[in-house]
């Protein structure tokens, strides 16, 4: 799977433009492919609404509408569409889509709507088994007035579920919260086209988190989808974890990583992270742990090796055991580094981490404590990141104290605080959270929409440093640049995944972090694609979604 990037309103209008002025595919085309996948999306995941009322605009989003209207019609739905808005002042496409429906349906299952007066008098319609929202999408301003309004009053005191068209009415497309301050339209089912906008990856557009935001595409060649916003989907650098391996490989051609953690009570933090690095395919993992608990740890899987740290006498990592000679064994063969899971702050352990992290000089994975060990010495983390990989995983308590601001002023601009954080330090960032982000130096950032609230309780995120050291052992910076910072995103998207496919056999409330460990094999193979080439932003891919109709067929 290529990058997917995330275009702006303007930009798709753009793109849209392109397609028909430089590649010569009629913009009418455009919106017979945009129907028909709203149209096959609706069956698929749908098939026992057997009422279907479509709310169209004047737009070309009602144009969608109109022609999945038609579609879902010749599939043997019950279909009744209502136009809120004067034919005379459709736009060109749509007026076209709008006379082909009115040929081609009986009278009684077409109507305009010119007043919330004339939308009351069809009060049966809407009290359909499905609604299709295609009152406005990505050109539409906020807020929703006058016919659209009314219309969002009726759905809303509906049961029914709502499939909305390129975005539920109301939202604005260019949005990156994840709720809107002004009223917008419910949806159960999300489908846009060409390229997601940035409320797509940001924005809590359906009434649940497992429920489907897809993409699909509609004939727009990949040259003319620009972007010069610097987002992209993380999903799309799975394609990464899929190469298939050479034949001759052993396990020294996948890395060797070394996880530094531990401490008495807090044993299972390091385990996590190596047991992720593992299953993610590394080919050597060793956790350095604390005397203390080392049998512990090493309880955890019998690949695992391990390698006993001084100990203080709380039982964390002394700093009295790293001298030159200690050093050199400990990190001899290593390949990446991955520090911080259950390491507590006590001023030994901050001498340990910061005499091995400014000791060495391989990629490293920095998470929990080291993070806080770093935040109090700003200076030091200039350092560290300094001529190498450096990749950091705070969630946004640990973001604050590195950034010296409040946890309200990350959560409220989470995007701008990653990005320049990363640029300014030259490190990549993985901003956790609900939509992680990742933040590399270059300025991009690629936005996670896997996984699920029953990944809030410990354990996950010591389990996202072990996917991603094990992933960029396999992928090292210093064998291809690109394909290391496509790891991170690959390992934050993976981790979602599994967590995802382990709530799809379970339940949100009952998820462990170990839970998801079963399912990377699956997430592994799983395709978010579908075979017309639907992209499943948000929600699991139904099997088998047929192919998008031809153009011709509406």
């Amino acid at each position: 799977m290529n990058p997917m990037l995330v275009l702006s309103a303007a930009e798709l209008q753009a793109c849209d433009r392109a397609t028909t002025e430089q590649h010569g595919i009629p913009s009418l085309q455009l919106m017979r492919s945009a129907g028909a996948a709203v149209a096959q999306l609706v069956q698929q995941v749908f098939p026992r609404a057997q009422r279907v009322t479509a709310l169209c605009g004047r737009g070309n989003n009602g144009g969608d509408g109109m022609i999945a209207a038609h579609l879902l019609t010749n599939a043997g739905f019950e279909v009744t569409t209502l136009l809120l808005g004067d034919p005379e002042r459709l736009s060109a496409d749509a007026g076209a889509a709008w006379q082909d429906l009115l040929k081609q349906s009986a009278p009684s299952t077409a109507h305009v709507v010119l007043s919330a007066e004339s939308l009351a008098a069809h009060a049966e319609a809407l009290r359909p088994d499905l609604f299709l929202d295609a009152l406005v999408g990505t050109g539409f301003t906020p807020p929703l007035h006058g016919l659209a309004a009314s219309a969002l009053a009726w759905v809303k005191e509906s049961a029914a579920p709502v499939v909305a068209v390129d975005l539920p009415s109301g939202w604005a497309a260019d949005l990156r919260t994840a709720s809107s301050e002004v009223p917008v339209f419910p949806a159960d089912a999300v489908v846009t086209f060409t390229a997601p906008k940035p409320a797509h990856l940001f924005g809590q557009l359906t009434r649940r988190w497992d429920q489907p935001v897809v993409v699909a595409p509609i004939g727009s060649p990949p040259e003319v989808i620009v972007s010069n916003l610097g987002l992209e989907w993380a999903g799309g650098a799975l394609d990464l974890v899929r190469r298939p391996r050479a034949a001759e490989a052993n396990k020294g051609n996948f890395g060797h990583v070394l996880v530094v953690g531990g401490s008495v009570g807090r044993s299972g933090a390091p385990s996590m992270t190596a047991l992720g690095a593992l299953r993610s395919g590394a080919g050597l993992v060793t956790a350095a742990v604390p005397a203390t608990v080392q049998g512990l740890v090493a309880a955890a899987t019998p690949e695992l090796m391990t390698w006993p740290l001084a100990a203080s006498p709380s039982g964390g990592i002394s700093g009295d055991g790293l001298d030159e000679e200690s050093l050199a064994e400990l990190m001899e063969g290593k390949t990446l580094l991955a520090i911080g899971p259950g390491l507590g702050q006590a001023a030994g352990t901050a001498e340990f981490v910061t005499r091995l992290l400014t000791a060495t000089r391989i990629p490293v994975v920095i998470d929990a404590d080291a993070l806080n060990i770093l935040a109090a010495q700003p200076r030091l983390l200039e350092k560290v990141a300094a001529g190498r990989m450096v990749v950091m995983t705070p969630h946004p308590g640990e973001m604050a104290r590195l950034a010296g601001i409040s946890v309200a002023e990350v959560q409220g601009n989470r995007l701008n605080v990653a990005r320049a954080f990363a640029q300014s330090l030259g490190v990549t960032l993985v901003l956790k959270g609900a939509r992680t982000l990742i933040a590399h130096p270059d300025g991009r950032v690629a936005v996670n929409t896997s996984g699920n609230p029953g990944m809030a309780k410990g354990g996950s995120g010591d389990l996202l440093t072990g996917v991603i050291a094990g992933l960029l052992a396999q992928h090292p910076p210093s064998a291809n640049a690109e394909d290391a910072a496509r790891a991170v995103e690959a390992a934050v998207c993976l981790h979602g995944l599994a967590a995802d496919l382990a709530v799809a056999e379970g339940d949100e409330h009952t998820l462990l972090a170990t839970d998801c460990l079963r399912q990377f094999s699956r997430a592994f193979r799983f395709d978010l694609r579908g075979e017309n080439g639907y992209v499943w932003l948000q929600g699991l891919p139904v099997n088998s979604i047929p192919s998008v109709c031809p153009p011709e067929a509406a």
